[in-house]
């Protein structure tokens, strides 16, 4: 069983930037590929980062291509998202997952997530 645990997110203005943090605890996610998803009120959750497990391959969004970065750190068993460039339809819930294989496969494990806020 692997727990995902979300931090860093919060209120900011447009333009501003945050950093997210996905720490798994219990089964290692070395071997994972982990990604970042969000949902909006009233809208789909959409994937919007996905990394594989040696780091080494990347997929955004176009949403967020060239503002977000995701980046992991397998012997800190944490995955981040750096957000720069905020804005506010970046609102949203933010969920860290792990266990899928990219853009519409299903992702095993869940984060509780974190909320950002983007202000204008």
């Amino acid at each position: 069983q692997v727990r995902l645990v979300e931090s860093g997110g919060g209120l900011v203005q447009a333009g501003g930037s945050l950093r997210l943090s996905c720490a798994a605890s219990g089964r290692s996610v070395s071997s994972y590929a982990v990604a970042w998803f969000r949902q909006a009120p009233g809208k789909e959750r959409e994937m919007t980062a996905d990394i594989n497990w040696s780091g080494g391959t990347t997929y955004y969004a176009d949403s967020v291509k060239g503002r977000f970065t995701i980046s992991r750190d397998n012997a800190k068993s944490t995955v981040y998202l750096r957000m720069n460039s905020l804005k506010p339809e970046d609102t949203a819930v933010y969920y860290c997952a792990a266990g899928g294989q990219g853009v519409g496969t299903p992702y095993k494990y869940w984060g509780q997530g974190t909320q950002v806020t983007v202000s204008s």
